[in-house]
């Protein structure tokens, strides 16, 4: 008997269900009658406490009011101020969703509007935040979603039937073992196979973008690796390297559900688009195409922290905060019942930064822990924020001091926003009146960030809401979208330039050190990683030129590293977050850093804590139970 059946059981006759279905680990009760409709919630947490999953009751298309008359009468309810800007009709989920830039209005008192539309049209309504800065891939995605949103129905279904339907096992031996496809003891490609006796589970897939063609993605020719048969992609966070090969799963066969956070999906999809082109101008070929990314989104389920579901038979996932950029998880995997427990960290970060509140530490079990190691190194030691903080602002004050042009290559996401709201106050509190020049997708993935403000920490949360405080739309900000509008800047006066990418490997960073990398009163500010093999770590380890398309160019201005802005943990917070950590995993296994950081951190751990450590390398198969 399906778990369905045991549900439908327990239900009275007159509650007259009319239809049921799954929405991934969710189960959908679709009822005829209104009066259970509107007088459900008893029943309903009766069942949830009983089957320990959740289920939500909606209203069977016979009862519910047409979408103009409802539509209608929603336009009446909702206040003025609450900005609505789209009004959505799910038919096939009976779901209407409403998009707010006051979503706190629109919900109302105690959710009195909520419940209003309910009673009035039998709709389920959900309320989402529209950005105060427009962001288009926000908008494409919910498009995507909406306009195909009866096959996303029966994707979400047959998702839910694999979970709770169809075994694979036939024997009861319990197992789990992982598979090192990328980021054993390098930093990029972060690509793992979990499997159980029922499960195939890929954790992360991303790409490394500093290496060449034969070391650019994960190994997924890996002989116990067969997309057809894999169950779950679960992606961490939204870094190129941690997501950027996910669409290439869905161009040769993958069909199954991609696992993350709702700001991870939107920005995974912009790198991933980025990427592409950032391809083209490289004359490389891209491994997917925006069919396949669009592909992606069709089957991303988006969770929330601490929100535990299902995602096959033996595997349930929990995301927490990582601390590290906007969504970004601690993935916390419960494997059977209850027989072993995983937590991949993905990066992370353990301290608060200006965006965001430190990675969680605190967990229901913990036997093995799967973490970066990216600053693992025994001198990998990062000065205090504040005092980097203040190291940025000397050389950017020193640089227009002497009329010359600050270039800070940045990640598209994290690194970028958190040198923005530097940059705001270092301007505003020494009254500097230049412009900073935000180029890339830099601007793109700010908007992102405006639609997301529950993920950031509570200051720049309370800022956001409020249009005359929020740091992200101050005045010296100023978008380049054109080349054109960037031989302006390179001609123009002092200023100080965002670019991406953060590795200076491609994207507009790089036009503008070929243009003004020669001129001693310039300077370049480091402030993110840069990997082995990337333009920016070559420059960081003392080259003073490199060569493009046939052409020299010299680097002849001032570099500076400010390391302590990283979005990662540095090596003495690796070592605390294992500390403080509850519990103490039984087993450490190493991974995403060069080859020195994951030995040296491993053999740290170990002698720490007196327990297992490993630095496994790529094509490594451990056995975790």
């Amino acid at each position: 008997m399906s778990i369905l059946d045991k549900i439908l059981e327990k239900l009275p006759r007159e509650t007259q269900i009319s239809s049921t279905s799954y929405e991934g680990a969710n189960i959908i009760l679709y009822t005829k009658s209104r009066k259970f409709f509107l007088n459900s919630g008893d029943i309903i947490r009766q069942l949830v406490d009983e089957f320990k999953k959740r289920i939500e009751l909606r209203a069977d298309a016979a009862i519910r009011k047409s979408e103009e008359d409802s539509e209608k009468i929603l336009k009446k309810l909702f206040p003025k101020d609450a900005e609505v800007t789209n009004i959505v009709f799910l038919p096939s989920q009976s779901q209407v969703i409403v998009e707010a830039k006051n979503p706190g209005r629109a919900i109302g008192k105690d959710g009195e509007i909520l419940k209003e539309i309910k009673e009035k049209t039998s709709w389920t309504p959900f309320i989402k935040r529209e950005s105060v800065v427009t962001s288009n891939i926000t908008n494409n995605i919910r498009k995507v979603l909406y306009e195909d949103n009866a096959e996303r129905q029966r994707f979400l279904n047959n998702v839910g039937k694999r979970i709770y339907e169809i075994k694979k096992a036939t024997s009861s031996e319990k197992w789990v073992r992982l598979s090192v496809l990328g980021g054993g003891r390098q930093v990029g490609r972060s690509c793992f196979l979990l499997q159980t006796p029922e499960s195939k589970v890929l954790i992360d897939c991303g790409i490394n973008p500093a290496a060449s063609n034969s070391g650019e993605f994960p190994y997924l020719t890996a002989p116990e690796l067969n997309l057809q048969d894999l169950d779950a992609v679960i992606v961490s966070h939204a870094h190129l390297d941690h997501s950027g090969f996910v669409p290439y799963l869905f161009k040769y066969g993958y069909k199954g559900p991609v696992y993350c956070t709702e700001p991870t999906r939107d920005i995974s999809s912009l790198s991933q688009l980025d990427y592409i082109q950032v391809s083209h101008a490289q004359t490389k070929k891209a491994p997917y195409s925006s069919t396949d990314i669009k592909e992606a989104v069709k089957h991303t389920i988006v969770l929330d922290y601490n929100e535990v579901t299902d995602i096959t038979p033996d595997v349930r996932i929990t995301l927490y905060n990582a601390g590290h950029i906007l969504g970004s998880s601690l993935v916390h995997l419960h494997i059977g019942e209850g027989w072993h427990n995983i937590l991949y960290t993905g990066d992370f970060k353990t301290k608060e930064t200006q965006l965001l509140n430190p990675g969680h530490s605190e967990f229901p079990r913990v036997e093995t822990l799967i973490t970066e190691s990216t600053y693992g190194k025994p001198d990998d030691l990062m000065a205090p924020r504040k005092e980097s903080e203040n190291e940025l602002a000397e050389f950017v004050k020193s640089t227009i001091k002497r009329k010359g042009k600050v270039i800070i290559p940045v990640l598209g996401v994290g690194r970028a926003q958190e040198v923005m709201i530097i940059l705001e106050e270092i301007f505003r509190k020494s009254k500097i009146n230049v412009p900073i020049y935000i180029d890339g997708m830099v601007w793109d993935m700010t908007a992102i960030h405006n639609a997301y403000p529950e993920y950031l920490n509570n200051s720049i949360r309370e800022k956001i809401f409020y249009k005359d405080r929020n740091p992200f739309l101050a005045g010296n900000f100023k978008r380049v979208g054109s080349a054109k509008e960037r031989k302006q800047v390179i001609d123009g006066g002092s200023c100080v330039i965002l670019a991406t990418s953060g590795m200076l490997v491609g994207g507009p960073s790089v036009e503008y050190l070929k243009k003004l990398g020669s001129d001693k009163k310039n300077s370049l500010v480091f402030v993110s990683y840069q990997a082995e093999g990337s333009l920016g770590n070559n420059i960081q380890r003392g080259d003073t030129s490199f060569s493009e398309d046939g052409e020299t160019y010299e680097v002849n201005l001032d570099i500076n590293t400010v390391p302590g802005l990283s979005g990662h943990s540095d090596r003495e917070e690796l070592l605390t977050y294992v500390r403080k950590m509850t519990p103490r995993p039984r087993r450490i296994i190493v991974v995403h850093g060069d080859n020195q950081s994951c030995l040296n951190l491993a053999s740290a751990f170990h002698k720490e804590f007196h327990i297992e450590t490993t630095a496994p390398r790529n094509l490594d198969v451990l056995r975790l139970r």
